[in-house]
């Protein structure tokens, strides 16, 4: 059996308010000329298909017009999660237009596994787990515990889900598992969502199913492998480069061939769809930039400029700047007195919260931010109140 997994699609996403839609519509074609050509049996979308719980309507139209082409009209099957960026419901509105389609789209965590047979007669048991948050899983983990009990129980209660699901595992078909979760060790970058608070909603490597053949995970955007996990588990990593901290990231969906009872062959094949991100530090300032627009350089990407100068970039200059090179999105200034606290502000080695209370620190004159204000702005990042966001009639 042939899977091809793939995730975080953020449809409707802009970057510095410029469409990405073109790029996506770039990568849809791709993604169809994968399938074709890889005779894909099974296609794995492990959620985040728009990049919120509105999406604006060429995204959708998108989506709608992408999907009998990915199956083929049915023959490839088509199994596709809500991550934290999707509303769950809307997403799986379309469900009863889609019977004997091949087609499945899972909005709300559930027990339930799919069996799924191939035009071939091959046989995947699957438990797909759509993102599971707190109210998703209709829980509230803070009622019953600590802060620091939290992250045992979320952990117990997805670990619970797939041990249960993994009961269904046959010896005589392919065993598979997916989600949309943040698993404990995976790189991030700065363009995902939070979905831990504190670190309470992350999940251990070990509470990953075990006797899966491979388990398709979502959320982070760099593709990556997990370690420690019980089967192969992977991060498919989104098809483009989503903010300026994925520059140079390299871009790819996974194939993997399976059949029961032997071990999976797993390999990346690599995306060419989109503009890459690209990011100028120009240290011998305005001179530096001239000539790399000169030389034609990055014609085709999207920049960030960090510029260091020693006098105020005028108006007119930083148009001149984007007319030269429309790819040009963002224009950040640094002046020697900027340098030292721009590299203590932005170190990316440090968590969210101690980011955000260096920065109330600054902005309130020395004045430490308090703990329940720390913990309400994670909140707000982790999107708990994602039913405020429901679709309104």
């Amino acid at each position: 059996m042939r899977i091809l997994h793939t995730a975080d699609w953020h449809l409707g996403r802009t970057l510095e308010g410029r469409s990405r839609l073109g790029e996506q519509a770039q990568f849809m074609d791709e993604l169809v000329e994968i399938v074709e050509k890889e005779e894909v049996d099974l296609l794995l979308m492990a959620g985040d298909v728009y990049d919120n719980a509105n999406p604006p309507a060429e995204a959708e139209e998108l989506f709608y017009e992408s999907l009998a082409r990915l199956t083929a009209n049915g023959r490839t099957a088509l199994v596709l999660i809500a991550g934290n960026h999707d509303h769950p419901d809307r997403l799986a509105a379309a469900t009863p237009l889609l019977k004997g389609k091949n087609l499945y789209l899972l909005g709300r965590p559930t027990q339930e596994t799919l069996l799924l047979k191939t035009a071939k007669g091959e046989e995947a048991v699957l438990y797909a787990l759509p993102y599971p948050s707190e109210s998703r899983l209709r829980e509230s983990f803070g009622e019953r515990f600590t802060e620091g009990e939290m992250q045992g129980a979320y952990d117990e209660r997805v670990a619970a889900l797939f041990g249960e699901a993994a009961r269904r595992f046959r010896p005589d078909t392919v065993n598979l598992a997916m989600s949309h979760l943040f698993v404990r060790g995976g790189v991030e970058s700065e363009s995902e969502r939070e979905i831990q608070v504190g670190g309470a909603y992350t999940v251990s490597p070990s509470s990953l199913p075990a006797g899966a053949h491979y388990v398709a995970l979502g959320h982070l955007h760099r593709p990556q492998d997990v370690n420690g996990s019980k089967a192969p588990a992977r991060y498919a990593g989104s098809p483009l480069a989503y903010s300026f901290s994925e520059a140079g990231y390299t871009k790819s969906v996974t194939l993997i061939e399976a059949e029961a009872g032997a071990s999976p062959s797993i390999r990346e094949i690599y995306l060419s769809s989109g503009k890459p991100l690209v990011v100028w530090k120009a240290k011998e300032g305005l001179v530096q930039v001239h000539r790399w627009l000169e030389e034609g350089r990055d014609k085709n990407a999207w920049i960030q400029l960090e510029i260091h100068l020693q006098e105020m970039l005028h108006q007119e200059e930083i148009l001149n700047l984007r007319k030269a090179h429309p790819g040009i999105l963002v224009i950040r200034p640094i002046y020697p007195e900027m340098a030292e606290r721009e590299e203590w502000i932005t170190d990316r080695t440090l968590p969210l919260n101690e980011l955000f209370r260096r920065f109330y620190l600054r902005v309130s004159g020395g004045k430490e931010a308090e703990a329940e204000l720390i913990q309400r702005f994670m909140q707000l990042l982790a999107g708990e109140e994602e039913e405020s966001c429901a679709p309104s009639n």
